[in-house]
């Protein structure tokens, strides 16, 4: 398997990892009874941290699907190289450091850690070219 497959395949787990979180903020916040019931009311609004993990978690959502369709193609193609298992991993340890980043409320290091997690699947994407 390849080193961009491997991290593929934490970044999945990863990806859970961002659901679980926001969904435990959000339970904290709105309890228990709400968590485990039809949610036929409008929620009552999330605050603090519960707000940050589940725009966090929005984000990955957002990145991921490109960096799934980049590990994927380069696999297939045969185009994995040293840059793109770097790419890989470098957008995988860049994601896994934006969570808490998050969560804890750093704007400006949250958005390096952003970018430095694009400029990841960049590489990854380049070496489709």
């Amino acid at each position: 398997m390849t080193i961009e497959l491997q991290v593929l395949a934490w970044a999945i787990v990863l990806g859970l990892v961002h659901i679980g979180v926001a969904a435990a903020f959000a339970t904290w916040q709105r309890g228990v009874r709400w968590n485990a019931g039809n949610r036929d009311a409008e929620a009552p609004p999330l605050r603090g941290a519960a707000v940050r993990t589940a725009a966090a978690s929005r984000n990955f959502l957002e990145t991921f699907p490109f960096f799934v369709a980049a590990v994927l193609a380069v696999v297939v193609a045969g185009r994995s190289d040293p840059t793109t298992a770097l790419g890989a991993q470098v957008y995988l340890w860049a994601r896994i450091a934006y969570l808490p980043i998050y969560a804890i409320g750093i704007p400006y290091l949250r958005s390096l850690v952003w970018v430095v997690s694009l400029w990841g699947l960049l590489q990854v994407i380049k070496g489709l070219f």
